[in-house]
């Protein structure tokens, strides 16, 4: 599964410190986060959000992840599942075909916040949640997959997985929770009310929902949440006693605030677009450490497929050619965010150096354009069969970085004939919504921000097209559907012979530049603002924020 990394464009830590950190308890240390969105459910299995994600890293762990060194390992788990050592051993599945059976093993001393241990009926009722389709979690195909869970102890329990793939050893969207708070919850109503009535809607600040170094203590909807330090948790004590995530919407305002004092560290996943922080780092990067950190974030635009004119491949085709792309990359980015030339990012293992690519070619556009029956009409709008090339572009509103991209965009596409109308809206209605609803009737813009070598299923097979039929799980927003990119996406996942996953990785790249289900902009990059003395933020590149090793984070002294 994919994660908005869109979703929030400025994230920004405030580092109150008061002088050397006292003897253990004496006093108070505060980290105060701002965010320019604030997540729309704090629910681990609804709505892939990175501000929430980020929020999460602090206050639950999963299962597996991918590491800071893009190394799938174990959070929660004592060891990953093997064909050496027994614990994935190949089965038939319930319909026949061929799956496997992969068995983990908990961790001793697993606790949530209010002191219940974490147990294998966790696990249990994380399933059934997931596992039915009305409840609408975003990972419902992980959990489809899954055809019975069965449990050996307190700690170790089997996936019955019907589906034999090469990436069966880990689950990182099987997000735990607590069946003795949420299981009441649940079977008290309908499953597809359940997002509404979760604890982690009604009652965030309830210690079982959480299991991390820190716990959510506060939460001012809208406008800010408080953690504190679990005294539960069991790993190692992180430096700070408290946490604030706060909501700032207007990026430009965040070197306004760090240079005020009121705020000390910018954040990468979340923090300042590259072009913000370039212009900051010139007139004050001696204050700070400033890094930049490459990462597998893809800016694109997603094309609403039920679109008239868009649902054409030569109307997209000509929409590419009209973008001078490296341009948009070197005088907003300072060539520091690279053009895309597809959806793979040239960092990740499986990238295709030979994919075909777009250059930019007004003149080419408008041939296209022609010969596919679009003419200018009298306004210099093209038409064909009396429908007019005319769609929105929607974002992430007050986004400055965003919105700088998308007068450029409006101005080369109506250059060759289409009439761009601007329509943004806060992260929360964008994602919450309008995105995931496939409420969008032309181009929404945004960035997945995934793992290394993810097989995009979820974004792209037609078996994840969202709908109210099917409440509306799975990410593949605009609705695309091609039988040939379904065979390539399954053999991905079943053929795991090296060379034959470099054949489909090579088919996959070349079948989406030639359909552009999303128009691919630019590969962005983090630019991370920290204060001098903080140590321990290691930044991943991924979709797994740094906090989820949060504990690491400390002042030098």
């Amino acid at each position: 599964m994919k994660l908005f990394a869109a979703l929030a464009a400025s994230l920004c830590l405030t580092l109150v410190a008061a002088a050397p950190r006292p003897a253990e308890g004496a006093s108070k240390e505060r980290l105060t986060i701002g965010i320019s969105q604030y997540p729309s459910t704090l629910h681990p299995s609804f709505d892939s959000m990175l501000a929430k994600s980020y929020v999460a890293g602090m206050a639950r762990r999963k299962i597996t992840v991918f590491d800071p060194d893009w190394e799938l390992a174990c959070l929660l788990c004592t060891a990953l599942p093997s064909y050496a050592d027994g614990t994935a051993v190949d089965e038939t599945a319930e319909s026949g075909d061929p799956g496997v059976a992969v068995t983990y093993e908990l961790k001793e001393g697993l606790v949530w916040g209010d002191g219940t241990p974490i147990t294998t009926e966790d696990v249990r009722f994380t399933w059934e949640v997931g596992h039915d389709q009305r409840t609408g979690v975003d990972a419902y195909e992980l959990y489809r997959r899954i055809d019975r869970v069965d449990v050996h102890d307190a700690r170790r329990f089997t996936l019955h997985i019907n589906k034999r793939t090469c990436d069966y050893q880990g689950i990182n969207d099987f997000n735990l929770l607590p069946a003795h708070i949420e299981r009441p919850i649940f079977e008290s109503g309908e499953p597809g009310d359940y997002k509404a009535r979760t604890a982690y809607q009604t009652d965030p600040t309830n210690p079982g929902l959480w299991m991390g170094p820190y716990r959510v203590a506060e939460v001012v909807t809208g406008q800010r949440i408080t953690l504190e330090r679990n005294p539960r948790w069991w790993g190692a004590r992180p430096y700070f006693d408290e946490i604030v995530v706060r909501t700032i919407e207007n990026t430009a305002a965040l070197t306004a605030n760090l240079l005020s004092g009121d705020i000390d560290m910018i954040a990468g996943e979340l923090g300042l677009a590259i072009d913000q922080a370039l212009a900051f780092e010139e007139r004050h990067g001696e204050r700070f450490q400033i890094r930049y950190n490459p990462g597998l974030i893809y800016e694109h635009l997603d094309v609403m497929f039920d679109h008239p004119a868009l649902g054409e491949r030569p109307v997209r085709q000509a929409l590419i050619q009209a973008i001078d792309r490296q341009a948009i990359s070197e005088r907003l980015f300072g060539g520091r965010q690279p053009v895309a030339h597809g959806n793979v990012n040239p960092l990740d293992a499986v990238y295709y150096e030979d994919v075909p690519k777009y250059a930019y070619d007004p003149v080419a556009a408008q041939t296209m354009l022609e010969d596919a029956g679009w003419a200018e009409g009298p306004d210099g709008v093209r038409v064909k069969d009396g429908e007019r090339l005319a769609f929105t572009l929607m974002t992430t509103a007050g986004n400055k970085s965003r919105e700088q991209v998308q007068q450029v965009l409006q101005a080369q596409w109506g250059a060759i004939g289409a009439e761009v109308t601007i329509q943004n809206e806060p992260p929360r209605v964008f994602f919450g919504r309008t995105v995931s609803e496939r409420r969008f009737e032309g181009l929404a813009m945004f960035a997945w921000l995934s793992s290394p070598q993810s097989i995009p299923r979820t974004t792209l097979h037609s078996d994840q097209i969202p709908t109210e039929e099917n409440s509306f799980t799975g990410q593949n927003y605009p609705g695309y559907a091609n039988p040939e990119m379904d065979r390539i996406i399954d053999g991905l996942e079943t053929e795991c012979a090296e060379e034959d996953q470099q054949r489909l990785w090579r088919e996959l790249q070349t079948l989406y530049a030639a359909d552009l289900p999303a128009i691919p902009l630019y590969f962005r990059a983090n630019s991370y603002i920290l204060p001098k003395g903080l140590e321990g933020l290691r930044p991943t590149g991924h979709q797994y924020p740094s906090t989820l090793w949060i504990e690491e984070w400390r002042l030098a002294q």
